[in-house]
């Protein structure tokens, strides 16, 4: 019966041209300005390490003085270099990392000028914890960082741009001025957003280059991110016991139901500073798994949501005229209700038959919308904002965009259908 509806349903859209094309225009306005915006909602809001997202989590602590002290307020985003060191050398987790971004100059070795690229400094966890792809050798190890070793791990961008490409491991990188050898080449890698340091461009592009913390710190290389200092840090913010918060510290766990004791490990630790006289707050620590660190961050910038929302009012809008002009051409219709109802066709089969006619709307609408989502998303890429280039319409937001115009259409073509089946056969045949 699908095909014998479908056949009638192209045979009215060749009767009502003017009509039909209208309503398929409706359906992809909405579609395509829906899709646009939800395709960049999709893209920001998604999961970037969805295999271990609910192991991994971030540290805050709360080392801040008294001085503007606020009962139950949220702990400094960052900890103080004191702490992440303490809590990198107890090691209680699986994996733990402590970093903070950085700002270098690197110098290829033939006489093209040094360029300036961003930089991040942690500790060795950091590639395995976070799934990083080795293109090229090996992340650095425990024994690099404990002996500050020169040692570097390299995007594959700074490999192309320096090395030409290739395997590089083994040559010589220098950065502001000193040798470091390249350990590792990372392969593609492109986590959205880059969650590690939200204090930085969520959406920037990866860091192109990656030395042991350790040696950051030994070689002064020029720091980058946010930092909050309460005291007297002696000239010296980056100094080990200077009251100033600037280091991410991030923990994988053997399970996410590991967090409860983590999280009693933290109240501890935080005890005993307290103890030692260098906490003087009351204990208040934060351990947030990715998803929820990003939903606190509110990780979707504020104009994206209105623009979502905005759309889909837009959509609801359309809907309504495609109601409106699917119930005008079912009116014209019904002398036909009437005798398909005469010749013995039940109000199901109506209702079945205009429901089919709203879908084959719905499908034709989904392909001119997907051309113009296409064209809005050029147009997002368009945009200076940082994650502009993000803005591709991947294959589930494909089957999004024809699933959401059937079913848009569908809903729709409801009250058009319930009409039509109410048709009075009796009452069609006489007037004619």
């Amino acid at each position: 019966m699908f095909g014998y509806y479908l056949q009638l349903a192209l045979r009215s859209f060749r009767n009502s041209k003017v009509l039909t094309a209208l309503m398929v225009l409706a359906i992809a306005l909405g579609i395509g300005a829906s899709m646009t915006t939800l395709t960049v909602f999709h893209v920001l809001s998604g999961d970037p390490i969805p295999d271990k997202s609910d192991r991994l989590f971030y540290v805050q602590l709360d080392a801040a003085s008294m001085h503007g002290y606020t009962s139950g307020e949220e702990p400094d985003r960052n900890i103080t270099r004191f702490d992440a060191e303490n809590l990198l050398r107890e090691a209680r987790g699986a994996r733990q990392a402590m970093m903070s971004g950085g700002f270098v100059a690197v110098a290829p070795d033939d006489n093209r000028p040094a360029f300036f690229t961003d930089a991040r400094y942690t500790s060795s966890d950091f590639f395995p914890m976070f799934d990083a792809p080795l293109a090229h050798g090996r992340a650095w190890t425990a024994e690099d960082d404990a002996s500050r070793a020169r040692v570097a791990v390299i995007s594959a961008e700074t490999n192309q741009k320096v090395f030409g490409g290739g395997d590089s491991t083994g040559k010589t990188l220098r950065v502001n001025g000193a040798d470091f050898r390249v350990v590792g080449v990372l392969g593609p890698w492109m986590p959205t957003p880059r969650f590690w340091d939200l204090s930085l461009d969520r959406f920037n592009s990866l860091e192109s280059v990656f030395v042991p913390f350790s040696t950051a710190i030994e070689q002064k290389l020029s720091r980058m991110g946010s930092m909050n200092c309460w005291g007297d840090s002696g000239g010296d913010p980056n100094a080990l016991s200077a009251p100033c918060t600037w280091v991410q510290y991030w923990v994988e766990l053997p399970a996410s139901t590991d967090a409860a004791a983590y999280r009693d490990y933290l109240t501890s630790y935080s005890d005993q500073q307290r103890t030692a006289g260098r906490f003087e707050r009351p204990t208040n620590v934060r351990l947030r798994d990715v998803p929820a660190l990003l939903d606190h961050q509110k990780i979707v910038p504020s104009d994206v949501r209105l623009q979502l929302w905005l759309a889909i009012g837009f959509l609801v809008v359309c809907l309504v005229n495609t109601v409106g002009l699917l119930l005008a051409k079912s009116l014209r219709r019904a002398s036909e209700i009437g005798v398909r109802r005469a010749l013995g066709a039940s109000r199901r089969a109506i209702f079945a038959q205009f429901l089919v006619e709203a879908g084959a709307i719905g499908v034709a609408g989904g392909v001119v919308g997907l051309g113009l989502a296409l064209l809005g998303l050029w147009a997002v890429r368009q945009n200076p904002s940082s994650y502009a280039a993000l803005a591709q319409l991947d294959t589930t937001m494909l089957l999004t965009t024809f699933a959401l115009s059937i079913v848009a259409s569908l809903l729709a073509g409801l009250l058009p259908a319930w009409r039509a089946m109410q048709v009075t056969p009796a009452i069609q045949l006489k007037s004619q």
